[in-house]
């Protein structure tokens, strides 16, 4: 019986690492597990990410499109708008000058109306002052002649 334990002792090995049936039993499990996880929890998982990682790089490539397309409309945009306002920069010269050229006209039509009517007036004054010297001339022939007759029968009476 002294032996027994000797036995025993002998019959318990492995101690740490028993590779009698468990380790190929872990492993088939193990293996097992990994194609339960793969084709339930990850391939799920895995389509989702690929789905929206496409969808991410389809939605940022329409954006980029989108933004160059906005680009060339802002600078068309711009180029159209510059266009105009030199149209209309030239449309307003044009016009202030064809305005400037209409007052000069008239400017001009209203100083010859002018000098018109001050000839008109001067010839009418000089043609008044001629008549009002003529009358005065008349005028004070008569009272020349008369004086004349009244000193003359002033001196016939005395």
């Amino acid at each position: 019986m002294i032996y027994l334990p000797l036995l025993l002792a002998e019959e318990i090995e492995g101690g740490l690492f028993d590779f009698n049936g468990t380790l190929p039993l872990m492993a088939l499990q193990f293996l097992t597990l990994m194609l339960l996880l793969n084709t339930i929890f990850y391939k799920p998982v895995t389509k989702i990410l690929d789905d929206r990682d496409e969808y991410i790089r389809t939605t940022l490539t329409t954006a980029s499109s989108m933004l160059v397309k906005a680009d060339e409309l802002a600078a068309k945009y711009e180029e159209d708008l510059s266009e105009a306002r030199r149209d209309a920069q030239a449309k307003i010269a044009a016009s202030q000058k064809e305005a400037q050229s209409i007052v000069s006209e008239d400017i001009k039509k209203a100083q010859m109306n002018a000098e018109k009517l001050i000839t008109e007036a001067s010839k009418q004054l000089n043609i008044q002052k001629e008549e009002a010297l003529k009358t005065l001339e008349d005028q004070i022939d008569t009272l020349s002649d008369q004086i004349k007759a009244k000193l003359l029968s002033r001196q016939s009476l005395k």
